[in-house]
């Protein structure tokens, strides 16, 4: 059994030098896909259950999925429930098997996250799992616009609420479908110079591969989350798959066919997080 916590990953991961992918997660077609392909790579994964995957699937039964998978793994798999929004939703994750909750506040007035997140810290540590955090709200692409995340409130929030993981908003963007975004590393070193925690950046999906790699290395962000990236392969692998036989309708055949175009998209996702010389 391969099923670890957010912390097992992260830790080894600051002092490595290198970063985990945090793979959002809408089903099993892809959940399988990606611990293949960390398989394939020979690394740990992240596999993320977010609000749309909630919504059309029941946490009980991803933690279940998410744990025969980890079950059957040669890595180490967390399976991590992103953006939770309230402790009820926290507390029905950890129930269901989950190793790692992200309570996401971000909207909220300092105190206020601060409070509810240390909250969720507390269930989760007395459980023996891992919480994530967010301050700073990051904003969506073609929606709500960011709230980039100050300094001195992150090192407060990172101290106060006992999170294992801090998300930021430097520059991140959710649902952004090209790699033109910029992160802000000068605001990424002011926060790592004042703080000892794992960084994580929400909306990988816009950041261009280099910078990605460079932070990996070079940074305390140990933890990126890809989500846009991914739906976008496996939605061509699945209009492919479709479009080939007018006749086709078996569902599972034509899943099937997403397979392993998702897995060697995911291979090069995970590469790019890798230490240097690996």
């Amino acid at each position: 059994m391969t099923l670890v916590t957010l912390k097992d990953v992260l830790q080894p991961a600051m002092k490595g030098c290198y970063a985990v992918a945090g793979l959002v997660t809408l089903g099993w077609e892809d959940m399988r896909a990606y611990v293949a392909a960390a398989e394939a790579e020979n690394c740990p994964v992240i596999l993320q259950a977010g609000p749309g995957c909630r919504e059309h699937t029941p946490l009980p039964i991803l933690g279940k999925m998410m744990r025969h998978l980890a079950d059957h793994a040669s890595v180490p798999v967390v399976a991590h429930l992103d953006h939770g929004y309230t402790f009820d939703e926290c507390s029905e994750a950890l129930d269901s098997g989950f190793t790692s909750l992200m309570f996401d506040g971000s909207r909220k007035s300092l105190q206020q996250n601060i409070d509810e997140t240390a909250a969720i810290a507390e269930m989760a540590h007395a459980a023996g799992i891992s919480c994530e955090g967010e301050i700073g709200f990051v904003g969506y692409s073609g929606g709500e616009n960011s709230a980039g995340t100050d300094p001195a409130e992150a090192a407060k929030f990172a101290i106060e609420t006992g999170v294992d993981a801090m998300a930021i908003s430097v520059g991140n963007v959710h649902l952004q479908t090209d790699k033109d975004g910029r992160l802000d590393e000068p605001r990424i070193c002011t926060i790592e110079a004042i703080t000892d925690i794992p960084l994580v950046i929400h909306g990988g999906s816009g950041v261009p591969i280099s910078q990605r790699t460079a932070l990996a290395r070079g940074s305390n962000v140990c933890k990126f989350n890809i989500g846009t990236e991914l739906r976008m392969a496996f939605g061509a692998a699945l209009r492919m798959s479709v479009n080939s036989n007018a006749d086709r309708f078996d569902r599972v055949q034509i899943l099937k066919d997403t397979h392993d175009p998702l897995v060697a998209a995911t291979r090069t996702v995970l590469r790019a997080f890798m230490a240097k010389g690996v």
